[in-house]
C-alpha cells in the first residue's frame, strides 16, 4: 500500500509539515481520498504571522512592477491549469466540472485584473488653505493581512482576498476552510512557485476554531477579511473592534426572487433554477425565497418543478450532471432536518429526496416548500442547501416587504 503525500503548509517561504492532518474526501464518493493536509499549531501560526510582518517592509517598498508581475504570473499559471485545477475543485467541494473550472478561470482573471491594479495605484493632491503649502495624499499597505475563506468557492474567494492584499503591498497570512484545502494548497504552491518572496505569502490549514482567534488577536495582524456564517463572523467583528483592527466580513444571506404577474416565465424559471439549485445551493447569494404573484403562482411552480425534476444530480464529473452532491455529510444532515422542518410548518415540500447513487456521496435533490411565509424559521434561516420556500404574494407592496422581511441583505433578484 502506497503511503499517502501529506500536504504541507507555507510558512515564512518553507514548506512545513506537522503530525496533526486532515484526510480531504470526495464528496461524491468517499473512497475517492484527494489528500492528507498538515494542520498547524498554535506556534505554526505565530510563526506564520511573525514571516508575514518580517516581510511587510520590503514587500511594501517593492516597485508597482514588481508586484504586478507575480499577479500575471500567478495569472498566467491559473489560467494554464484551468482544466486540472477545475477537476480538482470539481472533486473537493461537488459543484459541477463546468462551475468548478469556470470559478478556476474567474480566479485566474482576478489576478490578471489586479495585476493591472498594482500599476494603477493612485494618490491625490490638494490645493491647501495656506500659502505655501502643498497638500498630498499617498496610500500605503496596511501590513499583514488574515485572510480566512470558506468552503464553498475555494479558488475564488481566496483570490479576490490575496490579489489585492499582494497588489498594494501587504503580505498574507491565508487560512483556508478545512473542508477544502486541496485547492487553496494549489493555489498557495502557485503563488510560491511564481517567485513570491519568502514570508509575503503563508498558508496555514487547519481547524477555524484554533488559527481565526490567532489571526485576529495577534498585534502583528493589522486586518482580517473574513467570508463564512454570520455567527463566527460577529465573532471576528467584537474581537477585531476591541484592537481596532481594518475588518471586512461576507456573511450570510436568504436572498429573494421577486417574480412579477408580467414576468415571462420562461425565463423567470430559468434564472430561478440557476440561482437557487446550481452549485447545489450552496452560496452565500443564491436564491432562497422565491416571492410570486398570486396570478401566476400556480402556473410558475408548475413549471418551476418540472424544471427541478430535469436537473440531473450526480458526480460532478460526468459532463451530462447539472448538481453535484452537498459538500459533506455535516451540511446533508443539516439540510434533511430543514426539509423535515418544513414539513413540520405545514407546508408542501416537492423534491429534498436524500438519494444513494453508485458511488457514496452525500446526494440530494432539489427542495421547493411551497405555500411558505415569511414568518417561517425556513423562510428566515439560511439553509445553505438546494432548498427554496416559495412565498405568494399580490401586489408589489406586499413583495417588497417580504423580500426585506429577513436579518440578512445580500442580493436579490427581481
Amino acid at each position: 500500500m502506497s503511503v499517502p503525500v501529506l500536504h504541507p503548509n507555507l510558512i515564512d517561504g518553507n514548506w512545513v509539515e506537522n503530525a496533526d492532518f486532515s484526510i480531504n474526501g470526495n464528496p461524491a464518493d468517499q473512497t475517492d481520498i484527494i489528500g492528507h493536509f498538515a494542520r498547524v499549531d498554535a506556534d505554526q501560526v505565530a510563526s506564520a504571522i511573525q514571516a508575514a510582518d518580517a516581510a511587510a517592509p520590503a514587500w511594501a517598498d517593492a516597485s508597482p512592477q514588481v508586484r504586478s508581475d507575480l499577479l500575471e504570473k500567478v495569472a498566467q499559471r491559473v489560467l494554464e491549469k484551468s482544466a486540472e485545477l477545475g477537476c480538482l475543485l470539481a472533486r473537493e467541494e461537488g459543484k459541477s466540472l463546468v462551475e468548478a473550472t469556470g470559478e478556476v478561470i474567474r480566479a485566474g482573471q482576478i489576478f490578471r485584473f489586479f495585476a493591472g491594479e498594482a500599476l494603477r495605484l493612485t494618490g491625490d493632491s490638494i490645493a491647501s488653505v495656506r500659502a505655501g503649502v502643498d497638500v498630498q495624499v499617498n496610500r500605503e499597505p496596511v501590513g499583514v493581512v488574515g485572510i480566512i475563506t470558506p468552503w464553498n468557492f475555494p479558488m475564488a474567494i481566496p483570490a479576490w482576498k490575496i490579489a489585492p492584499a499582494l497588489a498594494f503591498g501587504n503580505t498574507v497570512v491565508f487560512k483556508p476552510a478545512d473542508l477544502t484545502p486541496a485547492s487553496a494548497h494549489a493555489l498557495a504552491k502557485i503563488i510560491h512557485d511564481a517567485g513570491c518572496p519568502p514570508g509575503v505569502m503563508n498558508l496555514v490549514m487547519g481547524r477555524g476554531s484554533l488559527i481565526g482567534d490567532l489571526l485576529v488577536d495577534n498585534p502583528k495582524v493589522s486586518a482580517i477579511t473574513f467570508t463564512g456564517s454570520a455567527p463566527a463572523g460577529s465573532g471576528i467583528a467584537v474581537r477585531a473592534a476591541g484592537q481596532m483592527k481594518k475588518v471586512q466580513l461576507e456573511m450570510g444571506g436568504k436572498n429573494p426572487m421577486v417574480i412579477m404577474e408580467d414576468a415571462d416565465l420562461d425565463t423567470a424559471v430559468a434564472v430561478t433554477l440557476n440561482s437557487a439549485f446550481f452549485s447545489t445551493g450552496q452560496r452565500c447569494t443564491a436564491a432562497s425565497r422565491i416571492i410570486v404573484h398570486d396570478a401566476i403562482h400556480d402556473t410558475f411552480v408548475e413549471l418551476l418543478s418540472a424544471g427541478m425534476r430535469a436537473l440531473i444530480v450526480g458526480n460532478p464529473l460526468d459532463a451530462t450532471v447539472d448538481i453535484g452532491p452537498v459538500a459533506s455529510e455535516k451540511q446533508l444532515a443539516s439540510n434533511l432536518k430543514y426539509i423535515a422542518l418544513a414539513k413540520e410548518e405545514g407546508m408542501d415540500v416537492i423534491g429534498g429526496d436524500h438519494i444513494e447513487l453508485d458511488t457514496q456521496g452525500f446526494f440530494q435533490t432539489p427542495a421547493l416548500f411551497v405555500r411558505a411565509t415569511t414568518q417561517m424559521r425556513t423562510s428566515q434561516e439560511e439553509i445553505f442547501g438546494p432548498c427554496v420556500s416559495v412565498i405568494k404574494v399580490f401586489n408589489f407592496e406586499q413583495a417588497l416587504a417580504a423580500a426585506n422581511d429577513t436579518e440578512f441583505g445580500l442580493s436579490a433578484g427581481i
